[in-house]
């Protein structure tokens, strides 16, 4: 029987079928601690994960979260442990997941009194948590508990427990059938909503009148992938997946375009823009730009979270549920139609972007080796099951325009948070979840020197509890802030300003060595491949440090002029590297409208397929 309040939190955690949590010790979480220690040495202890930071302790609980379909946990002290969770949790909010977090405090006699570390931690985490609550006595732990799963599962938010430290210590009761007090159940809420059937008909209807028909796939589909395929073949319907939905549709499925936006593909721009009905599956996609314009598509969309649907497109219906059991149910109604003649437009304009693609990543320059030309490759040797990540600078473009992820595979990356810092938790946490599969992080400089340094330290301290040891972290070494580079000067007009962008270069191969990890510096195209063979042909961690140009543009599939202008008057007002981006631009708009011509033409396409 649970001894102490914290006995019954850690035994109310394990019937909630928690077996991990990512913490770090403190004075303010010091008896829940010694708890957990206590539990680990009676052999029936939750594991413990201690990284190097409390931040990095939320974006491993949240990566868990979307890699498993579980909730994350993680756990820190008072005040400032607490504080350094909120990015994290607020990665959590923002797409969606379920994280507990479990925060010290002070005594009880010392709230409200201004002493040392104690700070009003419900109002700092009311914002970010869908449920926050200090646990005050020993009668009401098991309710705040249950509560903060069942809400974190069902409403898809982070939840916040704070415990304070005697409350921690105090001795643990059975909740009695007393007034004001909660017996609380540990079972969740059921998320399997479909939607009524009327709303089912009317959307049906406008699926099958629609001539011209798109899916907008998100994160929220995960484990729909059959229904969707099912849904797209039967409307002759072509899909688009959101950068975190990448995932969910293999790529070789033919009909799928991929990613649609700034880091997009032309086939599914012109998708958007063409497209008279579109259907929202499990996404909130954050850029109306990129939407068809209004009035010109009719559309649906299906949600978890009703207060995120009707809100980028006026659509028509909005479903309230979940995406596999409302196509499930939708299915049956819809007619298969006998014209495909959208669906093989989309494939023919597919296989050309790709060729393109394939272009560009082979372009050479003479100032670096090609980012593009890594991801091409390391994509040609993707293991299956492997999970990739990728932090939210320009390798977010690379891994959305040459990845191309099999059934089996996972990739992920902090979505509207849009962190730079999440790849090398999230990959940490991936290989926790599954450490029988392998894992590759894919980063920047700048990325790598934010929170992946230190997070190689915990791979090299938990690396023998993974049955597989493959763990590559390919990084892009350019010495430059990249992404905000570009952005500097394709939004606001403005030159790279050196005293800010600038990345202090290192030696990343060589710090892997001195780590005991295997560490290949490559500085050249034609070494990019023979890397990536032998770091995913080693049992243990790879870091490739790959020397590349820091003056690619990470084009969008079509420049606006507002993007040209832009980029003009920021090179015009003496951008440090104006010769190299113009020579380099050049090279990739070369390239860009060499095999937008070919595919014109037909030149070197095999109409054998068609």
């Amino acid at each position: 029987m649970p001894k102490t309040v914290s006995d019954v939190v850690i035994e109310r955690l394990k019937d909630w079928g928690v077996t991990q949590v990512f913490g770090f010790p403190g004075d303010g979480i010091g008896a829940f601690d010694g708890a957990l220690a206590d539990a680990e040495r009676d052999g029936e202890g939750i594991e413990y994960i201690r990284p190097t930071h409390e931040e990095i302790c939320a974006l491993m609980a949240t990566a868990y979260a979307k890699f498993t379909g579980k909730v994350g946990v993680c756990v820190a002290t008072s005040s400032p442990g607490g504080f350094h969770m909120i990015n994290g949790l607020y990665d959590a909010r923002m797409d969606n997941q379920p994280v507990v977090a479990i925060v010290g405090q002070q005594g009880l006699d010392s709230l409200g009194t201004f002493t040392q570390q104690e700070s009003n931690l419900e109002r700092a985490f009311q914002d970010v948590a869908c449920y926050v609550q200090t646990v005050v006595s020993p009668a009401q732990v098991e309710a705040v508990v249950d509560t903060a799963f069942r809400t974190a599962k069902a409403r898809l938010q982070p939840a916040v427990i704070v415990l304070p430290h005697d409350v921690q210590s105090m001795k643990a009761v059975t909740p009695p059938a007393a007034h004001w007090v909660a017996r609380a159940s540990r079972v969740p809420a059921s998320t399997a909503i479909t939607p009524p059937e009327h709303e089912l008909r009317k959307a049906a209807e406008i699926l099958n009148a629609g001539e011209r028909v798109t899916f907008l796939v998100g994160a929220g589909a995960q484990g729909a992938t059959d229904e969707v395929l099912r849904a797209a073949e039967l409307t002759g319907a072509g899909i688009i997946t959101a950068l975190r939905g990448k995932d969910v549709i293999p790529a070789n499925v033919p009909f799928h375009t991929q990613q649609v936006g700034l880091l997009g593909s032309l086939p599914s721009l012109h998708q958007i823009h063409d497209c008279d009905t579109l259907l929202m599956l499990g996404t909130n996609y954050p850029y109306g730009e990129f939407l068809p314009e209004t009035g010109s598509a009719r559309a649906i969309q299906v949600d978890l979270k009703p207060e995120q649907m009707g809100i980028r497109y006026p659509t028509e219906v909005n479903l309230w549920g979940d995406v596999k059991a409302t196509l499930e149910a939708l299915i049956p109604m819809l007619k298969a139609k006998d014209d495909l003649s959208w669906q093989r437009k989309i494939i023919d304009e597919m296989e050309g972007w790709e060729r393109e693609e394939e272009a560009e990543a082979m372009a050479g320059y003479d100032d670096g080796a090609n980012p593009r030309r890594f991801y091409f490759e390391l994509n040609k040797q993707l293991p299956d099951n492997v999970i990739v990540t990728a932090d939210a600078g320009t390798t977010a473009d690379w891994y959305a325009h040459h990845l191309r992820f099999r059934r089996g595979m996972r990739g992920d990356l902090s979505g509207r948070l849009a962190t730079m810092l999440a790849a090398m938790p999230y990959a940490t946490a991936a290989k926790f979840a599954y450490p029988d599969r392998p894992v590759i992080c894919t980063i920047g400089d700048g990325a790598f020197q934010m929170l992946g340094m230190n997070e190689l330290i915990t791979v090299k301290k938990y690396l023998n509890r993974f049955p597989n040891k493959q763990f590559v972290v390919m990084i892009m070494h350019n010495n430059d802030l990249g992404q905000v580079s570009w952005e500097m000067r394709t939004e606001d007009a403005n030159p790279v300003w050196r005293t800010a962008q600038d990345v202090e270069s290192i030696d990343y191969a060589g710090y892997a060595r001195l780590l005991g990890f295997q560490g290949i510096r490559v500085e050249s195209d034609d070494e990019a491949s023979e890397a990536i063979k032998t770091a995913l042909a080693f049992d243990g961690v790879t870091v490739i440090d790959a020397i590349v140009s820091r003056n690619i543009p990470p084009l969008p599939p079509q420049i606006t002029k507002q993007y040209a202008k832009n980029t003009g008057i920021a090179l015009l007002q003496g951008d440090p590297f104006e010769l190299d981006v113009i020579k380099d631009s050049a090279t990739a708009l070369a390239t860009e409208g060499i095999e937008r011509v070919k595919g014109a033409l037909h030149i070197g396409r095999d109409d054998s397929k068609g």
